[in-house]
């Protein structure tokens, strides 16, 4: 490797860490703060040296399973860790761009002088969180414990009322929306989806950091089952994240003075590219246009503009994968075709969803990936409701000094492509148009209720419901022998809900 300039403020990545833990009661298992630990001990070891001693810049990813734990990990990692980082902070929340957002923000750190050794780490327990709380209930376990609150997230009067509530409630709306878009009909999306996740099960597969490795047809996926009830139209549960895990990672981000310093090996070491992040409207409900996110677009094409490359110079892609809407997009923005690999750990299915937390394997397994094989990696990720996006390359390729820090920031730029968001009127009655919906399932597969959202004469935006006992009304949206997107029907009040008739 040739010399670099001031090699203190060139950031490259050194160690990675990654812990599945399995254990068989929650009295046994470890929860997000343990997780994090062992993983970073883990990414310490992998780096060969000494390097978790001299942490001076520490970033953790929110977690959920514990929620007496929030505000409390970096005085828990620094206690456990024996670290007195300089700079130290917790992200607010666990959106999925954070373990990206992180690194990114670590670099810069480094490119500036102001830290020398960083660690990325997360962690999530939501299966031992949940195994506790069924031991507390149930006093033949050896060691009951109290069981943890449910952490409610605040959202618009509209979305509770209509239950579009949780990610799997509210994806499916830009699944349905870009479906008709891309010209496909309802069994052709369906098999874009069947494919591009069966091939992530396969990654998976081979994968030994990935939670479950089990290969799936995309038969298996796109059609319901006893293991694979519907969730919301038209995903069932092997389309969606699976956060029933206990997982951890962590990664570790040096100057490349401090790596050299520390005898890391050349080939040990994976540089940082530069990163691109823009944003949609926190509300779900406020979008531009369902099957577009001007904010994914800036991000992923910035981030290949600013480190000069191409979809052709790229040797492994991390698309983020909670719900195939978002690989969909993805890789129409790159030109990537649909059987591509798409992913280095296996997605958020199979590889598995630790909330927040899936990117910072991502971010690990991709060093692990690199330093086999290939010269460029790039990492997209997705966060909150399609809401953060955040891309990033590492490359085998020096990267100058002087490259970081960098701005990230392409808000502005996305805000330019964005077309203006319809204003919501959730006191309309009369005639609309469908502009994208989904049917909502119960854990038995049953019906919940449909939730249609529409598009007034006027160009406002408006919601609607029908009952699980409207089945025949509600059948031509789940059946696909018409495109629901674009019929017309009828919006009717009904106290302070409003309910949809064709």
């Amino acid at each position: 490797m040739e010399q670099l300039g001031d090699t203190r403020r060139i950031p490259v990545l050194v160690g990675c860490g990654q812990i599945n833990d399995r254990a068989a009661t929650g009295a046994e298992g470890l929860d997000s703060l343990e997780l994090m630990i062992a993983a970073a001990r883990a990414a310490g070891e992998d780096s060969g040296a000494a390097l978790l001693d001299h942490v001076d810049w520490l970033g953790v990813v929110h977690q959920l399973s514990f929620p007496e734990l929030a505000g409390t990990l970096v005085e828990g990692l620094s206690k456990a860790l024996a670290i007195t980082p300089s700079y130290a902070r917790e992200t607010p929340s666990p959106t999925g761009e954070s373990p990206i957002l992180l690194i990114n923000e670590a670099a810069n750190a480094i490119g500036k002088g102001e830290a020398q050794i960083a660690l990325i780490v997360g962690g999530e327990a939501l299966r031992t969180a949940a195994k506790r709380k069924a031991e507390a209930a149930n006093p033949a376990w050896p060691h009951p414990k109290e069981p943890y609150p449910r952490r409610h997230q605040s959202m618009s009067d509209i979305r509770l009322a209509y239950g579009l509530i949780t990610p799997s409630d509210i994806y499916p709306l830009y699944e349905n929306a870009a479906r008709p878009v891309y010209g496909q009909t309802l069994a052709e999306g369906q098999a874009e989806s069947g494919l591009i996740w069966s091939n992530m099960s396969h990654v998976a597969q081979g994968n030994p950091n990935a939670w479950l490795r089990q290969p799936r047809t995309a038969a298996e996926i796109i059609e319901p089952s006893a293991d694979n009830r519907p969730i919301a139209h038209p995903y069932s549960k092997l389309m969606v994240a699976n956060a029933a895990v206990n997982q951890g990672a962590a990664v570790i981000v040096t100057s490349l003075a401090a790596a050299r310093d520390a005898g890391i090996a050349d080939q040990h070491m994976v540089f940082v590219g530069k990163g691109a992040a823009a944003h949609e409207d926190q509300n779900p409900l406020s979008r531009a246009d369902f099957p577009r996110s001007p904010s994914a677009e800036v991000s992923l094409r910035r981030t290949l503009d600013l480190n000069r490359l191409s979809l052709a110079d790229l040797d492994h892609i991390e698309l983020y994968s909670c719900f195939p809407c978002v690989p969909k997009m993805a890789r129409r923005i790159l030109g990537l075709p649909a059987q591509a690999r798409m992913t280095v750990v296996g997605g958020l299915t199979f590889g598995g969803g630790p909330i927040g937390n899936y990117m910072t394997h991502a971010a690990a397994q991709m060093v692990l990936e690199l330093r086999k094989s290939g010269t460029n990696g790039l990492l997209f990720a997705n966060g909150g409701y399609a809401t953060h996006n955040h891309s990033i390359i590492f490359t085998r390729t020096p990267q100058p000094a002087g490259t970081f820090p960098q701005d990230f920031d392409f808000q502005a730029e996305a805000d330019d492509l964005r077309g203006a968001i319809p204003p919501m009127d959730a006191d309309y009655e009369g005639p609309a148009a469908i502009e994208t919906y989904t049917v909502l399932y119960g854990r038995e597969g049953e019906i919940r209720h449909a939730v249609i959202v529409a598009r007034t004469p006027s160009g406002t935006r408006t919601v609607a419901r029908m009952d699980a006992e409207e089945g025949s009304a509600i059948a031509p949206l789940t059946l696909g022998k018409v495109e629901p997107v674009g019929r017309a029907g009828h919006v009717l009040k009904d106290g302070t809900i409003s309910r949809w008739q064709w």
